[in-house]
C-alpha cells in the first residue's frame, strides 16, 4: 500500500510538472526560433539594401559587414547578380547559384526562409532576400516581404543570402530542454521522498492494526491496537480491540471450565474403578469376574477418552503464544520417558539426524509434548515384539524442521491415512482397539495450532511414518500445508 501510495504521488507531480514544464519549454524553442529568424532576415535585407545602392561607399561597408558578420556570428553572405550566374561584388558567388531560392529572388522578388527541416530546425537557416537598384529613397523599401512586388521604379539586380549554422541553437535548445528535465528529475525525487513520509504516516495506524492482529492471531490475546490515526481506523481499532476483549473473556471461562470438567468428569471414573477392581477382589465366580473386567476396560477407555477431549478443548482454546524450544533436547527428554515401556517389549527406540546447529522451532508451552506422546504411544501399540521405533530429526528448509517417527507395524492404507486424524476414528493398524481415537486429531491441533503441518506416509520397509514439520523461529504464523503427495486430513 505504501508502495501504492507513493507511485500515485509522483505521477501526479509528474503530471503537473508536465503540464507545466512542457509548454514552457515548447514556447521558448518557439521564440529562440522566431528571434534568430528575424535576426537572420533583418542582416540580409540590410546587405541587400547596401547592395541596391550600388555605390562605393555603400558597397565598401557592405564589404565590411560581411566580414564582420562571418567573424562575430556562425553566418555567412553569399551574392548572386540578376543573370543568376555572375557574382556581385563584394559578395562572394554562391557554390549554387541555380536553386528555386535564388530563381524565386531573381524572378519574382520573394523572401524565402529555410530551417533545413520540419523538425524543428536543421544545419543551418537560410535566408535569401532580392536585391533591389533603386533611383531614390531606397530605405522605403527595407521592408519588402515575400511574395510582394517591386515597385515599377524599381529593379531586381541580384539575391542575397545568409547562411547561419544552427549549432548554437541546437546547445541552447539542449540547455532548455535538459535543465527542465534535470529540474524534474530531481522535483520528482523530492517527490517520492515526501510521498514516502507522507504514505508512511498515513498508513501508520493499518501497520499498527497489522502488528495487533499478527499478535492475537500468533495466540497473544493481551495484544491491543492504539487508537490513532484518520476517523475511520479509529473506529476499525476500536471494534478490533472490542472483540479481542470479548474473545479474551470467552477463552477465559473455556479455561475455567476445561478445570472444572477435568476435575468434575476425572473424579468420579477414578472411583467408579476402584470400586470395579474391589468388586473383583471379592468376587469368585468367573463368569462375574469377566463382566466386572470388561466394565474396568470401558472405564479405562472412557478416562483416555475424557482425558483426550480435555487435551483438544485446550488446544483448540489457543491461550498460549508459541515460543521457541530446542527440539532435540526435548525428543531426548520423552524417548527417556518411553524407553521403559518400550523395554518391557523389546522395543528399540533410535534417534538419528542432525545433531548440531538445529535451530530452534515454536511450539506453545507443553505442546510438542504432547504431540511427542501421542505419536510415541500409537507407534509402540503397532509395533510388534523386538521392533525398532526411528525417530529422525532434520532441517526441511530456511525456515521449518522436519521430525519424522517411523514404526514397523502393519502400516496403513492411503484410505485409512486420509481419514485418520478425524476424531474417533480408530484403524487397527494405528492406534488398535483400545485406542480413543483422539491422539492424531490432538496431534493435527496443537501443529497448525504452532504454525507447523503434520502428514502420514508409508515408512520404507513397512509401517508408517508420521512426518512433523515445524516452524524455527521466524516472525509471524505461517500455516504449512502437507507435503505433495501426502493425503489431506479430515475434520
Amino acid at each position: 500500500m505504501i508502495r501504492r501510495l507513493i507511485l500515485s504521488y509522483v505521477a501526479l507531480v509528474a503530471v503537473a510538472l508536465a503540464a507545466f514544464t512542457v509548454p514552457v519549454a515548447f514556447t521558448l524553442t518557439a521564440q529562440l526560433r522566431g528571434d534568430t529568424e528575424e535576426s537572420v532576415r533583418r542582416e540580409a535585407t540590410t546587405m541587400a539594401l547596401l547592395l541596391g545602392d550600388g555605390d562605393a561607399p555603400a558597397r565598401q561597408a557592405l564589404a565590411r559587414m560581411a566580414g564582420a558578420y562571418a567573424d562575430e556570428t556562425p553566418g555567412t553572405v553569399e551574392g548572386v547578380a540578376a543573370d543568376g550566374r555572375g557574382a556581385m561584388e563584394p559578395l562572394p558567388p554562391p557554390a549554387h547559384p541555380g536553386d528555386p531560392a535564388f530563381e524565386g529572388a531573381l524572378r519574382h522578388g520573394r523572401t524565402t526562409v529555410d530551417w533545413g527541416s520540419r523538425l524543428v530546425w536543421g544545419p543551418e537557416l537560410v535566408v535569401t532576400v532580392p536585391v533591389y537598384a533603386r533611383r531614390d529613397a531606397p530605405e522605403e523599401h527595407a521592408t519588402v516581404r515575400a511574395g510582394e512586388r517591386a515597385a515599377p521604379a524599381e529593379r531586381i539586380v541580384g539575391a542575397v543570402r545568409v547562411r547561419y549554422a544552427t549549432a548554437d541553437l541546437s546547445d541552447r535548445l539542449w540547455r532548455i530542454w535538459g535543465f527542465r528535465a534535470i529540474l524534474a528529475v530531481g522535483v520528482l525525487a523530492v517527490a517520492a521522498g515526501l510521498g514516502a513520509i507522507v504514505a508512511r504516516l498515513l498508513t501508520k495506524p493499518l501497520r499498527q492494526l497489522n502488528d495487533m492482529a499478527s499478535r492475537f492471531g500468533d495466540g497473544d490475546l493481551t495484544a491491543r491496537s492504539p487508537v490513532t490515526g484518520p476517523q475511520e481506523t479509529q473506529t476499525l481499532a476500536r471494534t478490533l480491540n472490542q472483540g479481542a476483549e470479548r474473545l479474551d473473556t470467552l477463552v477465559a471461562s473455556q479455561r475455567i471450565f476445561v478445570a472444572d470438567a477435568s476435575h468434575q468428569l476425572r473424579t468420579p471414573l477414578t472411583a467408579l474403578r476402584l470400586s470395579l477392581d474391589n468388586i473383583a477382589d471379592g468376587v469368585d465366580d468367573e463368569f462375574v469376574r469377566e463382566d466386572v473386567d470388561q466394565a474396568t476396560a470401558e472405564v479405562v477407555r472412557m478416562s483416555r477418552l475424557v482425558s483426550g477431549l480435555l487435551v483438544l478443548a485446550r488446544a483448540e482454546a489457543k491461550v498460549s503464544a508459541p515460543e521457541p524450544l530446542a527440539l532435540r533436547e526435548l525428543v531426548e527428554e520423552r524417548l527417556k520417558v518411553w524407553r521403559p515401556a518400550a523395554d518391557e517389549r523389546g522395543v528399540t527406540i533410535v534417534l538419528t539426524g542432525e545433531a548440531d546447529d538445529l535451530p530452534r522451532v515454536l511450539a506453545g508451552p507443553g505442546n510438542l509434548d504432547q504431540v511427542l506422546d501421542n505419536v510415541l504411544s500409537n507407534a509402540l501399540e503397532v509395533s510388534p515384539d523386538r521392533g525398532t521405533i526411528t525417530v529422525r530429526i532434520a532441517t526441511g528448509g530456511p525456515e521449518e524442521v522436519v521430525l519424522e517417527v517411523l514404526d514397523q507395524g502393519p502400516g496403513m492404507s492411503a484410505a485409512e491415512q486420509a481419514r485418520a486424524f478425524d476424531r474417533f476414528w480408530r484403524g487397527q493398524g494405528l492406534t488398535g482397539r483400545s485406542g480413543s481415537g483422539l491422539g492424531l486429531a490432538i496431534v493435527r491441533q496443537l501443529v497448525t495450532d504452532d504454525g507447523g503441518g503434520v502428514a502420514l506416509r508409508d515408512a520404507p520397509g513397512g509401517g508408517l511414518c508420521v512426518r512433523i514439520v515445524l516452524r524455527t523461529g521466524a516472525e509471524g504464523p505461517r500455516w504449512i500445508s502437507p507435503r505433495p503427495g501426502a493425503p489431506r486430513s479430515g475434520g
